[in-house]
């Protein structure tokens, strides 16, 4: 019964693809035609692209002789590459730790960091300057005017120290609260304090300046223009 119904089936199938529309030409060749004729199936392979044109001997020259350079010099390429690590480096010191800057712009100058005899050399037109005013005190002082030396000593202290340390020096600063002013150095300070202890002495103390203190005085100004004194602790 199977066999006999598949075999029906079979017959029916063949029947319909003989006698079928879709074998029918009239059917399928317009159909074709038109679908060919949309151009939207590609019915051939695109010709090939073309070979891209030939390296130029010079170009193949240059290659060539970057190559060679680059093998000869393999040997040097660690040192060349520590040479350049280190200009990196000095390069970021400088711009970045100004005491680095400054020693390299003191040997650009000829200098060498805390080279004392460079700062007298410096001071020599100042030192000149102090010369003539220790002459003026001088022949006030032999005239036993000893308190105004020892303040022409004071004045002439404050412009050095204003001189040496821009912006120190305020308005309506007392002497006192300058020789207690941190920025000055050591020795500096010392020596402009006996000055104006001196003078504070004489103006509110009551008691003249003698020829001994004006000895002292003249001594701690003569300290206070050696361009070394100024050196920072």
């Amino acid at each position: 019964m199977w066999i006999a119904q598949a075999s029906a089936a079979s017959g029916t199938s063949s029947a319909d693809t003989s006698g079928g529309w879709l074998l029918d030409p009239e059917l399928v060749d317009p159909g074709y035609s038109q679908t060919i004729a949309g151009g939207e199936i590609q019915t051939a392979f695109p010709p090939p692209p073309p070979p891209p044109p030939p390296t130029p001997e010079w170009l193949k020259s240059l290659l060539g002789a970057i190559g060679d350079f680059f093998e000869w010099s393999a040997p040097a390429a660690t040192p060349l590459m520590w040479i350049a690590v280190a200009l990196i480096l000095l390069f970021l010191l400088y711009h970045f730790v100004p005491a680095f800057a400054q020693w390299v712009d003191n040997l650009r100058s000829g200098r060498k960091h805390g080279d004392n005899d460079a700062d007298d050399h410096i001071g020599q037109a100042e030192a000149g300057a102090a010369r003539a005013l220790l002459a003026e005190a001088d022949a006030l002082a032999a005239e036993g005017r000893f308190a105004e030396a020892v303040h022409l000593l004071l004045y002439r202290s404050v412009e050095d120290i204003e001189g040496r340390r821009p912006g120190l020096v305020k308005p309506a600063m007392t002497s006192r609260d300058l020789a207690g002013a941190h920025d000055l150095p050591p020795v500096a300070r010392g020596a402009f304090s006996r000055i104006a202890r001196a003078v504070e002495i004489s103006l509110f103390g009551g008691r003249a300046i003698d020829a001994g203190a004006w000895e002292q005085c003249r001594g701690a100004y003569a300290e206070l223009t050696v361009p070394k004194n100024w050196a920072r602790a």
